[in-house]
Order: structure tokens, then sequence, then C-alpha cells
């Protein structure tokens, strides 16, 4: 299982995460306790373990060659660490999986899809500003 490590916004402690954690448990500082931004990337072959949380998941679905998708990367970053303990990115590069990008119909990228309860709940083509997206996710927080 890979780790990354997450500095936590709160006191600014650098936490060491395991990722693929089946677990489901939303990530927490092991200093004081505050919920930790949970951003992870994901393959055809780890994505369901990923996206099996009891919050709602914003996928992220990009590639390295994609200019508005770099563009919409440092947002995606910013929600997470402002959204901690109540959302989780999931990023999924589509050249490396192939299976996600058919089963989500990913013909123009980025493409973030919110997932909520296990269910695709809103798909967005084209890079969002943090506004739009945090009025996009405000149903499902």
């Amino acid at each position: 299982m890979a780790t990354s490590i997450v500095q936590c916004p709160g006191c600014g402690t650098k936490n060491r995460l395991r990722t693929g954690d089946a677990s489901g448990t939303r990530p927490q500082c092991g200093r004081c306790g505050k919920p930790l931004p949970w951003l992870v990337d994901a393959d055809d072959a780890t994505f369901e373990q990923e996206i099996a949380v009891p919050l709602p998941v914003l996928v992220d679905l990009w590639a390295p060659w994609c200019g508005p998708c770099r563009m919409v990367a440092p947002v995606l970053e910013e929600l997470s660490r402002e959204l901690a303990g109540r959302l989780k990115v999931v990023k999924v590069n589509v050249d490396q999986s192939p299976r996600l990008s058919a089963r989500f119909d990913a013909r123009s990228i980025p493409m973030l899809v919110v997932i909520h309860d296990g269910e695709v709940r809103r798909k967005l083509i084209g890079a969002q500003p943090k506004a739009a997206l945090r009025q996009t996710l405000g149903p499902y927080l």
C-alpha cells in the first residue's frame, strides 16, 4: 500500500497517509485530530475502493497533456484543503485508466464527476472556477 505526506491545515503537522486504504475512514491529523485534505490518485484497479467512502467524492478525469486539466488541478487541491473531512477528491489519469474513461464516457476532459452514496450525481465538462465547483458540491456536503 502506497503512502503520501499531507500537511494539516490546522496545525501544520505533516502526516503520512496510506493510499488505497479500504477502511473508508476520513484521514485526520495525528497531532491535533483535525480532518486532513483527502486527495488521491486512482486507476482502473483501485477506483472502486477509493470511492467507497461515507462522504461525497469529486472525481477528476484528466490527462497530463491537457492544459485545462492542469489549470483545474490547483483548484481541486484548494477545495480538498478547504473541505477537509467533508470531501474526497479522486484523480484519474484517463490515459492510464481506459476502463474508467469509458465508464464515464469521458470524451472531453477535464471531466469532473460528483459521486455521493455510490451514485453519480453530477458531471461537469471543462475547467470550472472554484466558486462554481463549491456551488455544485454544496448540496452534497
